[in-house]
């Protein structure tokens, strides 16, 4: 019994602090997650019920009005066929240019090695300011244009530091017997390089999708044309101007048979879960590729 009991004494300490740290992280996580739910119960509750207040855990009165509002909203339609093209193409582009890029610096044998990474890293550190990039982006005639959300885009210096640690990992022996073979750079870059790289390449994928679907400056800035707007930017526009999710209300009810009366809150609230929905479907996919690539990146390196 004495043992026991001793044994009981020294576990106390830990037990304490497994408790505490269970409790500690259910209160973040509920902090964290809350602000979501509230979004999409208040989404799923009856608009003019919404304004007697008191929805916080469940709908109150459930309906899907607010969704039926928003999505035959023909300029939500476009802003999600314009972030979801410059996320994929923006994504797969960026990936391509800065491995590459990475690879090239790694080769001893590339000339002006040095000059390419003091030049990167320049970029890193460095940056021209807004109107300069303005003036630069009307010279390459990128304002009002779709690739102004891409070319910009297609190199990082932070990635490439992740991707070139991880690339010198790889055996020189692979390389060389590759060439023996008959293999270029780019076989081996493509057949070899890439296969191996995959979780370093899907956890840039993600910061580099993520990014692209969160951003509204370049939107904002660069372009005036509403086919060219993002969900972002309308995301925006929704929540800053009452009187643009008002009117929106107000044609929905003329427009859609039965609808009982709108709330400009509630569609708001539906807004966000729309725009926000797909990049919170996709992220725990590749979430477990974060630290594995990460550290794979930077650590080995």
């Amino acid at each position: 019994m004495n043992s026991i009991t001793q044994k009981n004494k020294i576990l106390r300490p830990g037990l304490g602090f497994d408790v505490f740290n269970t409790v500690f992280m259910l209160v973040i996580i509920v902090v964290t997650l809350y602000p979501f739910w509230y979004c999409l119960i208040g989404s799923l509750n009856e608009g003019y019920d919404y304004l007697k207040g008191g929805v916080f855990l469940l709908p109150r009165a459930f309906s899907w009005e607010n969704y039926r509002i928003v999505l035959r909203e023909e300029r939500l339609i476009t802003a999600y066929r314009v972030t979801i093209s410059r996320t994929v193409i923006g994504t797969v582009t960026h990936l391509i240019f800065t491995a590459i890029f990475a690879y090239g610096i790694t080769r001893k044998y590339l000339l002006g090695r040095s000059i390419y990474l003091k030049y990167a890293m320049f970029t890193m550190y460095f940056g021209g300011g807004l109107i300069p990039t303005y003036l630069l982006y009307i010279n390459l005639n990128l304002i009002n244009s779709f690739w102004v959300y891409i070319i910009p885009s297609l190199f990082s210096f932070y990635h490439v530091i992740i991707l070139q640690s991880f690339f010198k990992t790889i055996p020189e022996a692979l390389n060389e017997s590759a060439m023996i073979d008959g293999a270029g750079e780019y076989r081996i870059f493509f057949s070899i390089i890439v296969p191996l790289s995959k979780p370093v390449m899907a956890a840039i994928a993600l910061f580099t999708g993520v990014g692209h679907w969160n951003a509204y400056f370049d939107s904002m800035v660069f372009t005036t044309s509403t086919s060219l707007q993002t969900v972002q930017v309308y995301l925006m526009r929704i929540i800053r101007e009452v009187e643009f999710a008002a009117k929106m209300a107000a044609e929905s009810a003329d427009l859609i048979p039965g609808l009982r009366r709108p709330n400009a809150e509630t569609i708001k609230l539906a807004t966000m879960i729309v725009a926000t929905a797909p990049i919170l479907a996709i992220y725990p996919f590749l979430q477990k590729y974060f630290v594995k690539g990460i550290m794979m990146g930077s650590i080995k390196g």
